[in-house]
């Protein structure tokens, strides 16, 4: 096998200047196009490894199998190093993974513009916003979505993105219509999915019965199966026990069409832990954040009680809407 040190780089999330300089340092060989050797390709990561263990001020982890740098130690991380979630600001969280260390992300940003702007007063979701800030059991903290910040959230998620990979974004109508434009500065977007919850819910101009999912891309990479259609009946969680729940058939049916086993998943707005328990069932490694103090403690639990029991404390039974090719989907994995 041909390594380049563009692969140390990547792996290590390493700036390439400082990566010549030690290469020097080493009198390590290497090719016009950047080519060396296995043993250069070993020796580099061992040592340059080693060395940034010692000279770096932030601690590191192993996490999902990979050293990786962060500044905090996991919240939670399962006992086979599989699953970690993280308290933290999602642009920061994504900040301290390395370039090119995740396979899908899968995420449903806590959006604050429709809540912002409008104001309704008494929200289901999210509570009274004169409890904002207060401390209030129903109230979390949601994500500024202006034009800089969610950017910037991009960027970052592009960063950490390997090529030839996907990226699965939910919106509700608002927000696609504001922030939408801005995923294609950073992203290749392939289609525009749409989640239908069956059910019915409340609305102050049309009642509300779906959500999208905009699918996008980091370079040229075909789903697993051609047969997964581009609106998903699936019916919202009832009486959930955290606000915005998602059912998990929501984020396996991502996984079923960009994942493989052993990919790691990352959701940098955990929320309720969905996404987790979505990879998990997909046979994935799963990187999670969220800032909520009570996101984070709610889906430990979750997914502690999920790879004790193989059974979800959250969601008991399967949502999935009166949809044969969903249904074919589930049952019989992947279809071409």
């Amino acid at each position: 096998m041909i390594y380049k040190i563009q692969d140390v780089q990547e792996e290590l999330s390493v700036v390439a200047e400082e990566m010549e300089q030690y290469i020097r340092k080493k009198k390590i060989k290497v090719g016009k196009d950047g080519a060396i050797t296995t043993q250069a390709y070993q020796t580099l990561l061992e040592f340059y490894a080693a060395e940034n263990d010692v000279i770096n001020e932030n601690p590191v982890y192993v996490l999902n199998g990979n050293k990786i740098e962060v500044k905090t130690k996991p919240f939670f991380e399962s006992e086979n190093h599989r699953v970690s979630i993280f308290q933290d600001d999602a642009i920061n969280f994504l900040k301290n993974l390395p370039a090119a260390s995740v396979d899908v992300i899968t995420t449903d940003p806590a959006y604050s513009g429709m809540n912002q702007k409008l104001k309704l007063g008494s929200g289901k979701i999210i509570g009274k916003y004169s409890d904002a800030g207060k401390g209030h059991a129903k109230w979390f903290e949601e994500f500024h979505d202006t034009e800089q910040n969610y950017k910037a959230f991009l960027q970052e998620c592009y960063r950490v993105l390997k090529s030839n990979r996907h990226i699965y974004i939910m919106f509700d109508s608002y927000s696609l219509l504001t922030l939408a434009p801005i995923v294609r500065d950073v992203f290749e977007v392939k289609n525009l999915l749409c989640w239908d919850k069956v059910n019915i819910g409340l609305g102050h101009y049309f009642r509300r019965r779906h959500e999208f999912i905009m699918f996008a891309s980091k370079g040229k990479r075909s789903l697993n199966s051609k047969s997964i259609p581009d609106v998903w009946k699936i019916k919202r969680v009832a009486g959930a026990q955290y606000p915005t729940q998602k059912p998990t058939e929501v984020f396996e049916l991502m996984l079923k069409g960009s994942a493989e086993k052993d990919f790691v998943v990352c959701d940098p707005f955990l929320g309720s832990g969905s996404s987790a328990i979505a990879a998990i069932k997909s046979n994935c490694k799963f990187l999670g954040c969220d800032i909520s103090e009570k996101s984070i403690s709610f889906s430990k639990e979750r997914i502690e009680q999920f790879l004790k029991t193989k059974a979800d404390m959250y969601q008991k039974a399967s949502l999935l809407g009166d949809d044969e090719a969903m249904t074919k989907l589930f049952m019989n994995g992947k279809s071409k």
